[in-house]
Protein backbone atom coordinates (compact mmCIF):
# COMPACT_ATOMS: atom_id res chain seq x y z
CA UNK A 1 0.00 0.00 0.00
CA UNK A 2 1.13 3.54 -0.71
CA UNK A 3 1.29 6.52 1.59
CA UNK A 4 -2.02 7.97 0.45
CA UNK A 5 -4.00 4.76 0.96
CA UNK A 6 -2.39 4.18 4.35
CA UNK A 7 -2.77 7.70 5.77
CA UNK A 8 -5.53 9.50 3.90
CA UNK A 9 -7.91 7.06 2.19
CA UNK A 10 -11.20 6.79 4.09
CA UNK A 11 -14.99 6.73 3.61
CA UNK A 12 -16.71 9.93 2.51
CA UNK A 13 -20.28 10.93 3.37
CA UNK A 14 -22.17 13.17 0.93
CA UNK A 15 -25.67 13.94 2.14
CA UNK A 16 -27.23 10.58 2.93
CA UNK A 17 -24.78 8.62 0.76
CA UNK A 18 -21.57 7.16 2.16
CA UNK A 19 -18.86 6.35 -0.37
CA UNK A 20 -16.28 3.71 0.48
CA UNK A 21 -13.48 6.13 -0.38
CA UNK A 22 -12.51 9.77 -0.84
CA UNK A 23 -10.78 9.68 -4.24
CA UNK A 24 -13.07 10.97 -6.99
CA UNK A 25 -12.90 11.34 -10.76
CA UNK A 26 -13.78 14.80 -12.06
CA UNK A 27 -16.21 15.56 -14.87
CA UNK A 28 -14.25 15.97 -18.13
CA UNK A 29 -16.11 17.23 -21.19
CA UNK A 30 -15.67 14.77 -24.03
CA UNK A 31 -14.10 12.06 -21.87
CA UNK A 32 -15.98 10.82 -18.78
CA UNK A 33 -18.55 8.73 -20.62
CA UNK A 34 -20.24 5.71 -19.06
CA UNK A 35 -17.53 3.15 -19.98
CA UNK A 36 -14.76 5.32 -18.59
CA UNK A 37 -16.66 5.98 -15.36
CA UNK A 38 -17.12 2.24 -14.84
CA UNK A 39 -13.40 1.70 -15.36
CA UNK A 40 -12.38 4.47 -12.96
CA UNK A 41 -14.63 3.09 -10.27
CA UNK A 42 -13.48 -0.47 -10.79
CA UNK A 43 -9.90 0.73 -10.31
CA UNK A 44 -10.65 2.55 -7.05
CA UNK A 45 -12.40 5.87 -7.71
CA UNK A 46 -15.29 6.05 -5.22
CA UNK A 47 -17.33 8.29 -7.53
CA UNK A 48 -17.07 9.47 -11.14
CA UNK A 49 -19.12 12.29 -12.66
CA UNK A 50 -20.65 12.52 -16.12
CA UNK A 51 -19.31 14.94 -18.64
CA UNK A 52 -20.33 18.56 -18.15
CA UNK A 53 -23.93 18.82 -19.38
CA UNK A 54 -25.82 21.99 -20.30
CA UNK A 55 -28.84 22.41 -18.02
CA UNK A 56 -30.55 24.44 -20.74
CA UNK A 57 -29.68 21.83 -23.36
CA UNK A 58 -31.69 19.15 -21.56
CA UNK A 59 -34.85 20.55 -23.12
CA UNK A 60 -33.66 19.01 -26.40
CA UNK A 61 -34.21 15.27 -26.22
CA UNK A 62 -31.59 14.40 -28.82
CA UNK A 63 -29.29 11.43 -29.34
CA UNK A 64 -26.23 13.38 -28.18
CA UNK A 65 -27.82 14.13 -24.81
CA UNK A 66 -28.89 10.51 -24.35
CA UNK A 67 -25.31 9.33 -25.00
CA UNK A 68 -23.91 11.97 -22.68
CA UNK A 69 -26.13 10.93 -19.78
CA UNK A 70 -26.31 7.20 -20.39
CA UNK A 71 -26.12 5.16 -17.18
CA UNK A 72 -27.52 1.94 -15.77
CA UNK A 73 -27.54 -0.25 -12.66
CA UNK A 74 -23.80 -0.98 -12.98
CA UNK A 75 -23.11 2.58 -11.82
CA UNK A 76 -24.16 3.28 -8.24
CA UNK A 77 -24.38 5.91 -6.91
CA UNK A 78 -24.75 8.03 -10.02
CA UNK A 79 -23.43 11.60 -10.31
CA UNK A 80 -24.11 14.17 -13.04
CA UNK A 81 -22.59 17.60 -13.57
CA UNK A 82 -24.71 20.48 -14.89
CA UNK A 83 -23.60 23.77 -16.43
CA UNK A 84 -25.77 26.85 -16.66
CA UNK A 85 -26.54 30.34 -15.39
CA UNK A 86 -30.28 30.44 -14.62
CA UNK A 87 -31.71 29.07 -11.34
CA UNK A 88 -35.09 28.12 -12.85
CA UNK A 89 -33.36 26.26 -15.69
CA UNK A 90 -31.32 24.27 -13.17
CA UNK A 91 -34.42 23.38 -11.18
CA UNK A 92 -36.26 22.26 -14.29
CA UNK A 93 -33.25 20.18 -15.36
CA UNK A 94 -32.95 18.52 -11.94
CA UNK A 95 -36.61 17.50 -12.09
CA UNK A 96 -36.36 16.23 -15.68
CA UNK A 97 -36.40 12.62 -16.77
CA UNK A 98 -32.78 12.91 -17.91
CA UNK A 99 -31.55 13.63 -14.38
CA UNK A 100 -34.01 11.36 -12.57
CA UNK A 101 -31.61 8.35 -12.51
CA UNK A 102 -28.85 10.39 -10.85
CA UNK A 103 -28.41 10.55 -7.07
CA UNK A 104 -26.00 13.50 -7.04
CA UNK A 105 -26.10 16.73 -9.04
CA UNK A 106 -22.85 18.68 -9.25
CA UNK A 107 -23.01 22.33 -10.30
CA UNK A 108 -20.17 23.54 -12.50
CA UNK A 109 -18.88 26.84 -11.14
CA UNK A 110 -15.28 26.25 -12.17
CA UNK A 111 -15.01 25.94 -15.96
CA UNK A 112 -12.65 28.74 -17.11
CA UNK A 113 -12.99 28.62 -20.90
CA UNK A 114 -13.92 31.94 -22.59
CA UNK A 115 -17.21 30.88 -24.21
CA UNK A 116 -18.53 29.54 -20.90
CA UNK A 117 -17.47 32.68 -19.02
CA UNK A 118 -19.10 34.94 -21.63
CA UNK A 119 -22.38 33.11 -21.06
CA UNK A 120 -22.20 33.81 -17.33
CA UNK A 121 -21.66 30.11 -16.61
CA UNK A 122 -18.91 28.08 -14.98
CA UNK A 123 -16.33 30.14 -13.14
CA UNK A 124 -18.22 33.35 -13.91
CA UNK A 125 -20.63 32.39 -11.11
CA UNK A 126 -17.87 32.77 -8.52
CA UNK A 127 -18.12 36.50 -9.22
CA UNK A 128 -21.95 36.39 -8.97
CA UNK A 129 -22.60 35.03 -5.47
CA UNK A 130 -26.29 35.97 -5.37
CA UNK A 131 -26.98 34.04 -8.58
CA UNK A 132 -24.81 31.13 -7.43
CA UNK A 133 -26.80 30.86 -4.19
CA UNK A 134 -30.12 30.82 -6.05
CA UNK A 135 -28.86 28.08 -8.38
CA UNK A 136 -27.82 25.87 -5.46
CA UNK A 137 -31.15 26.47 -3.71
CA UNK A 138 -33.04 25.68 -6.94
CA UNK A 139 -31.21 22.38 -7.35
CA UNK A 140 -31.85 21.45 -3.71
CA UNK A 141 -35.59 21.94 -4.19
CA UNK A 142 -35.51 18.95 -6.52
CA UNK A 143 -34.62 16.69 -3.59
CA UNK A 144 -31.28 15.70 -5.08
CA UNK A 145 -27.97 15.65 -3.24
CA UNK A 146 -26.18 18.76 -4.51
CA UNK A 147 -22.46 19.40 -4.79
CA UNK A 148 -20.58 22.38 -6.22
CA UNK A 149 -17.23 22.49 -8.01
CA UNK A 150 -15.60 25.91 -8.17
CA UNK A 151 -12.31 27.78 -8.39
CA UNK A 152 -10.84 29.91 -5.63
CA UNK A 153 -11.47 33.15 -7.55
CA UNK A 154 -11.28 34.87 -10.91
CA UNK A 155 -7.78 36.30 -10.30
CA UNK A 156 -5.10 36.11 -7.62
CA UNK A 157 -6.17 39.59 -6.51
CA UNK A 158 -9.74 38.46 -5.95
CA UNK A 159 -9.64 35.22 -3.95
CA UNK A 160 -13.08 34.30 -2.60
CA UNK A 161 -12.59 30.67 -1.54
CA UNK A 162 -13.70 31.14 2.07
CA UNK A 163 -16.68 33.36 1.34
CA UNK A 164 -17.86 31.22 -1.55
CA UNK A 165 -17.52 28.01 0.46
CA UNK A 166 -19.71 29.49 3.19
CA UNK A 167 -22.23 30.60 0.57
CA UNK A 168 -22.42 27.08 -0.86
CA UNK A 169 -22.93 25.56 2.59
CA UNK A 170 -25.56 28.13 3.59
CA UNK A 171 -27.42 27.57 0.31
CA UNK A 172 -27.72 23.84 0.96
CA UNK A 173 -24.75 22.25 -0.82
CA UNK A 174 -23.88 18.81 0.56
CA UNK A 175 -20.24 18.93 -0.56
CA UNK A 176 -17.88 21.30 -2.37
CA UNK A 177 -14.90 20.60 -4.60
CA UNK A 178 -12.37 23.41 -4.75
CA UNK A 179 -9.97 23.76 -7.67
CA UNK A 180 -6.95 25.45 -6.16
CA UNK A 181 -6.31 27.74 -9.13
CA UNK A 182 -7.93 31.00 -10.19
CA UNK A 183 -9.73 31.40 -13.48
CA UNK A 184 -6.83 33.27 -15.09
CA UNK A 185 -4.42 30.46 -14.10
CA UNK A 186 -6.51 28.10 -16.26
CA UNK A 187 -4.87 24.66 -15.94
CA UNK A 188 -1.26 25.59 -15.18
CA UNK A 189 0.71 26.67 -12.14
CA UNK A 190 0.90 25.20 -8.67
CA UNK A 191 -2.41 25.12 -6.80
CA UNK A 192 -2.78 27.75 -4.07
CA UNK A 193 -3.14 25.22 -1.26
CA UNK A 194 -3.58 27.73 1.54
CA UNK A 195 -6.89 28.98 0.15
CA UNK A 196 -8.34 25.46 0.05
CA UNK A 197 -7.13 24.98 3.64
CA UNK A 198 -8.82 28.21 4.77
CA UNK A 199 -12.07 27.20 3.07
CA UNK A 200 -11.94 23.75 4.65
CA UNK A 201 -11.60 25.35 8.09
CA UNK A 202 -14.57 27.64 7.43
CA UNK A 203 -17.27 25.04 6.66
CA UNK A 204 -18.64 21.79 8.06
CA UNK A 205 -19.62 20.08 4.80
CA UNK A 206 -17.02 17.88 3.06
CA UNK A 207 -14.36 19.72 1.05
CA UNK A 208 -12.66 17.94 -1.84
CA UNK A 209 -9.38 19.35 -3.20
CA UNK A 210 -8.71 19.47 -6.94
CA UNK A 211 -5.99 20.73 -9.24
CA UNK A 212 -2.42 19.79 -10.05
CA UNK A 213 -2.60 16.13 -8.98
CA UNK A 214 -0.45 14.06 -11.35
CA UNK A 215 0.93 11.44 -8.97
CA UNK A 216 0.41 9.84 -5.59
CA UNK A 217 2.93 12.29 -4.13
CA UNK A 218 0.84 15.20 -5.44
CA UNK A 219 -2.26 13.73 -3.82
CA UNK A 220 -0.44 13.28 -0.50
CA UNK A 221 0.84 16.86 -0.65
CA UNK A 222 -2.64 18.16 -1.41
CA UNK A 223 -4.12 16.38 1.60
CA UNK A 224 -1.31 17.48 3.92
CA UNK A 225 -1.41 21.11 2.89
CA UNK A 226 -5.19 21.55 2.78
CA UNK A 227 -6.66 19.14 5.34
CA UNK A 228 -9.30 18.32 2.72
CA UNK A 229 -11.71 15.42 3.07
CA UNK A 230 -10.55 13.91 -0.20
CA UNK A 231 -9.14 14.57 -3.65
CA UNK A 232 -10.58 14.78 -7.14
CA UNK A 233 -8.44 13.96 -10.17
CA UNK A 234 -9.12 15.38 -13.60
CA UNK A 235 -6.78 15.11 -16.62
CA UNK A 236 -4.34 12.70 -15.00
CA UNK A 237 -7.20 10.44 -13.99
CA UNK A 238 -7.97 10.05 -17.69
CA UNK A 239 -4.32 9.75 -18.75
CA UNK A 240 -3.55 7.12 -16.13
CA UNK A 241 -6.65 5.71 -14.39
CA UNK A 242 -4.40 3.17 -12.66
CA UNK A 243 -3.65 6.05 -10.25
CA UNK A 244 -7.00 5.23 -8.62
CA UNK A 245 -5.67 1.81 -7.69
CA UNK A 246 -2.58 3.40 -6.14
CA UNK A 247 -4.52 5.95 -4.12
CA UNK A 248 -7.19 3.55 -2.90
CA UNK A 249 -4.80 0.69 -2.18
CA UNK A 250 -7.02 -1.51 -4.34
CA UNK A 251 -4.63 -3.90 -6.13
CA UNK A 252 -5.23 -4.64 -9.82
CA UNK A 253 -3.14 -6.71 -12.17
CA UNK A 254 -3.94 -4.78 -15.35
CA UNK A 255 -1.92 -2.87 -17.91
CA UNK A 256 -3.07 0.12 -19.95
CA UNK A 257 -3.33 -2.24 -22.92
CA UNK A 258 -5.70 -4.43 -20.91
CA UNK A 259 -7.80 -1.42 -19.96
CA UNK A 260 -8.18 -0.27 -23.57
CA UNK A 261 -9.37 -3.70 -24.71
CA UNK A 262 -11.85 -3.89 -21.83
CA UNK A 263 -13.13 -0.44 -22.76
CA UNK A 264 -13.60 -1.51 -26.37
CA UNK A 265 -15.84 -4.38 -25.31
CA UNK A 266 -18.00 -2.44 -22.85
CA UNK A 267 -18.33 0.52 -25.24
CA UNK A 268 -19.38 -1.83 -28.05
CA UNK A 269 -22.15 -3.14 -25.80
CA UNK A 270 -23.77 0.24 -25.17
CA UNK A 271 -22.79 2.57 -28.04
CA UNK A 272 -22.57 2.62 -31.83
CA UNK A 273 -19.35 2.09 -33.77
CA UNK A 274 -18.73 5.78 -34.48
CA UNK A 275 -18.85 6.63 -30.78
CA UNK A 276 -16.61 3.65 -29.98
CA UNK A 277 -13.97 4.62 -32.54
CA UNK A 278 -13.92 8.26 -31.45
CA UNK A 279 -13.73 7.48 -27.73
CA UNK A 280 -11.16 4.68 -27.90
CA UNK A 281 -8.87 6.77 -30.12
CA UNK A 282 -8.96 9.58 -27.55
CA UNK A 283 -8.40 7.18 -24.67
CA UNK A 284 -5.48 5.41 -26.36
CA UNK A 285 -3.90 8.74 -27.30
CA UNK A 286 -3.83 9.71 -23.64
CA UNK A 287 -2.58 6.31 -22.53
CA UNK A 288 0.38 6.27 -24.92
CA UNK A 289 1.75 9.72 -24.06
CA UNK A 290 5.00 8.34 -22.64
CA UNK A 291 5.54 5.58 -25.21
CA UNK A 292 8.22 5.71 -27.92
CA UNK A 293 7.09 6.69 -31.43
CA UNK A 294 3.95 8.49 -30.23
CA UNK A 295 3.56 10.70 -33.31
CA UNK A 296 3.65 7.77 -35.76
CA UNK A 297 1.36 5.66 -33.62
CA UNK A 298 -1.18 8.45 -33.29
CA UNK A 299 -1.34 8.81 -37.08
CA UNK A 300 -1.97 5.08 -37.43
CA UNK A 301 -4.52 5.13 -34.64
CA UNK A 302 -6.61 7.93 -36.10
CA UNK A 303 -6.54 6.28 -39.54
CA UNK A 304 -8.42 3.23 -38.21
CA UNK A 305 -11.83 2.89 -39.85
CA UNK A 306 -13.39 -0.06 -38.02
CA UNK A 307 -13.19 -1.82 -34.67
CA UNK A 308 -11.01 -4.74 -35.79
CA UNK A 309 -8.50 -2.37 -37.38
CA UNK A 310 -8.54 -0.35 -34.18
CA UNK A 311 -7.84 -3.43 -32.03
CA UNK A 312 -4.90 -4.46 -34.22
CA UNK A 313 -3.42 -0.98 -34.00
CA UNK A 314 -3.87 -0.77 -30.23
CA UNK A 315 -2.11 -4.14 -29.86
CA UNK A 316 0.76 -2.89 -32.01
CA UNK A 317 1.08 0.36 -30.06
CA UNK A 318 1.40 -1.29 -26.68
CA UNK A 319 3.61 -4.14 -27.96
CA UNK A 320 6.12 -2.06 -29.91
CA UNK A 321 6.02 1.10 -27.85
CA UNK A 322 6.25 -0.50 -24.40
Amino acid sequence: MGEFSEKFFRPLKIGNITLYGNVLMAPLAGYTCFPFRLMARRLGAALAFTEMTSADGLKYSDAATRKLLFTNELETPKAVQLLGAEPNVFEHACRSGFIEPFDIVDINMGCPVPNVIKSGEGCALVAKPAVAAKIIEACKRSGKIVTVKFRIGMTENDIVAVEFSKLCENSGADMITIHGRTRNMMYSGEPLYEHIAEAKAAVKIPVIANGGIFSENDAVEMMRKTGADGVMLARYGFENPLIFSELSGKPVNLSKRDLVFEQIEITREYYDELFLLTYIKKLTSYFMKKLRGTKRYKQELYACGDVEDLKRTVEKIFFEGA
